[in-house]
């Protein structure tokens, strides 16, 4: 490969250019605009299984975690799935949505000041208050069909994403709990009691269920879809299939881990990695990539690698064909523990 610097599209020059315009479209991964206006579907299927998918034999789990999966939707218990960053853990959720035909995954990513009410419900009062003030200054009131109304209350109260997972239907959800070792202290126990019973209450919607048209607030859900809950309490028919993730950074409490049963995904082998990268860019970039693939494996015995890293330096390597191919994959894959 030749020294060229046709592959920059920023050069540092200081001068204003149309460089923008030779830019390609985005790797897989990171094509946004797959994402369905309607609502129907928001491209993420595409971004965690490969755009190529079709083209690939798609990673067939392991006979363990074949397993753990499947004792999981038979149990109706969440699945507590641990390893290092870029295993596949989130892609696991995607995967069997993708194949039980259960929708889009819910996904619900967690910080340190995640709560337990984000992920149920967010009633928000203030804009409720400044409506009812409007309508009054407009001489509505609390007429029908205004802010003020009783009825009108569900338009200001919109679901999580396990408070969507958890509205009763005929076959389960897909719920991506994301990174919950990022949580405070707090969360795994907070999550007990709603994992266990699969059940919880809306108060602002309970204490004036009487005053409800029968007993029904139309509220929304974290797929912008309008619903309507009864009596204030949101029970789930069938329990959703849960996915927590967790990088190990934590143990988590003993009632959580009862409630959970646990897949750890280890360190990818070669040909399972070579399907990751055909599913997302194509046999050809899997072929090219082989060496990277190789020597991915072997920094990965004494490093903290993650797979999305690979995708990263294959993509660029061979789409941008810039100079010093092996110096821009060793920038583009760096361990994640080293020292800072």
């Amino acid at each position: 490969m030749t020294e060229s610097s046709e592959w920059l599209i920023y050069r540092g020059a200081g001068e204003p250019h149309d460089g923008i315009e030779r830019l390609p479209d985005p790797p897989p991964w990171r094509d946004f605009t797959s994402r369905d206006a309607a609502g129907s579907g928001d491209g993420s299927e595409d971004r965690r299984l490969g755009a190529h998918r079709h083209l690939a034999e798609l990673h067939r789990p392991g006979a363990e975690e074949l397993e753990m999966i499947n004792a999981a939707l038979y149990l109706r218990r969440p699945l507590l799935v641990t390893g290092s960053p870029g295993a596949g853990k989130s892609t696991l959720a995607h995967s069997v949505a993708y194949e039980l035909g259960l929708g889009n995954v819910l996904r619900w990513s967690i910080v340190s000041r995640s709560a337990l009410q984000d992920g149920l419900y967010h009633y928000d009062a203030i804009a409720r208050l400044q409506d009812v003030q409007i309508a009054a200054q407009g001489g509505f009131g609390s007429a029908a069909g205004s802010p003020g109304a009783v009825e009108g209350i569900g338009s200001y109260i919109r679901l999580g994403p396990l408070g969507t997972a958890l509205l009763p239907s005929d076959t389960p959800r897909v719920l991506l709990i994301d990174e919950l070792d990022k949580s405070d202290i707090d969360l795994p126990n907070d999550l007990l009691n709603v994992l266990e019973e699969g059940e919880f209450a809306i108060p602002e919607l309970a204490r004036i269920a009487d005053r409800l048209p029968d007993g029904e607030a139309e509220v929304l859900t974290a797929d912008g879809v309008k619903v309507r809950v009864r009596d204030g309490r949101v029970r789930c028919r069938a329990f959703p299939f849960v996915v927590l993730t967790s990088n190990g950074e934590r143990d988590f409490p003993a009632p959580l881990m009862r409630r959970c049963l646990h897949l750890e995904l280890g360190r990818p082998d070669h040909n399972r990695l070579a399907t990751f990268v055909r599913a997302h860019l194509g046999d050809e970039a899997a072929r090219a990539g082989d060496d990277l693939i190789t020597r991915f494996l072997e920094r990965s015995r004494s490093e903290l690698l993650a797979a999305d890293q690979l995708l990263n330096a294959i993509y660029l390597t061979d789409a941008a064909a810039p100079p010093s191919r092996d110096r821009l994959a060793d920038l583009l894959i760096q361990r994640l523990d080293r020292p800072r």
